[in-house]
């Protein structure tokens, strides 16, 4: 089985755009005293995940400030009962669909930046029906300009898979035990550990580097069957 990394189709022509964000989100943390690292993920959204009946909700709509390690992991603690149990719960995680607004026009398949995948829904039940597994979306909360908008769904991805990580050294994590935070920038060229994927879905995000989202040989072609436009395929190298 090979696989691909889902990168912008930038010669397609496509000029949609969205001004939207996510409503709850955990924040990220101040410096860790292990590692002296601050901030928050990219990567792990969760656009189906409803908050709205967290009583503490509120505490999370500022996802952008920086709280101690023990206030992350206390709202960590509260958010977990909703998110799915295979979600990575880490700092900067996002919750609910995108609101706000949109514009443009928009391919079949759409990335606003490379780790926030959208897919028209005739698109998805046309891979469905072609036998892609893996294809889990949320309707988005936005407005979109112009007559006829598109049916974009937010994909909500399953973590799969770990990149080969080199150059640590031995003995140490690749990432902090206190708050996870990565200790390694991203290998080049990526590699991933065929051994890490026994039942991947035919499209997931790496657990190990969530930014990267990942599609299967049978994804990416019942995508050209299919014709869908709006994203391209970079073989990603195993091992």
């Amino acid at each position: 089985m090979k696989f691909y990394v889902v990168e912008e189709d930038r010669t397609a022509g496509f000029t949609g755009n969205l001004r939207a964000l996510p409503p709850w989100g955990l924040p990220g943390v101040s410096p860790c005293d292990t590692c002296g690292a601050a901030g928050g993920w990219a990567g792990l959204q969760y656009p189906c995940v409803d908050l709205s009946g967290l009583q503490e909700r509120k505490a999370l709509e500022n996802p952008g400030r920086q709280v101690s390690f023990e206030e992350f992991s206390r709202l960590r603690d509260l958010v977990r009962p909703f998110a799915p149990d295979w979600a990575r719960l880490e700092p900067g995680a996002d919750f609910g669909p995108p609101t706000g607004t949109g514009s443009g026009t928009f391919g079949d398949l759409f990335l606003q930046n490379p780790w926030s995948l959208y897919i028209r829904r005739e698109a998805v039940e046309r891979l469905q029906s072609a036998g892609i597994h893996g294809l889990s979306g949320c309707p988005l909360n936005v407005r979109f300009r112009g007559k006829n908008p598109p049916e974009l769904l937010a994909m909500q991805l399953e973590l799969h898979g770990r990149l080969h990580i080199d150059g640590v050294p031995s003995g140490e994590s690749p990432v902090c035990l206190t708050c996870g935070v990565s200790r390694h920038e991203l290998p080049r060229p990526p590699i991933l550990d065929v051994h890490s994927t026994p039942a991947p879905r035919d499209l997931f995000r790496l657990y190990n580097w969530s930014t990267l989202i990942v599609a299967s040989e049978r994804m990416v072609a019942a995508v050209q069957h299919l014709g869908l436009r709006g994203i391209r395929f970079s073989e990603l190298a195993t091992r």
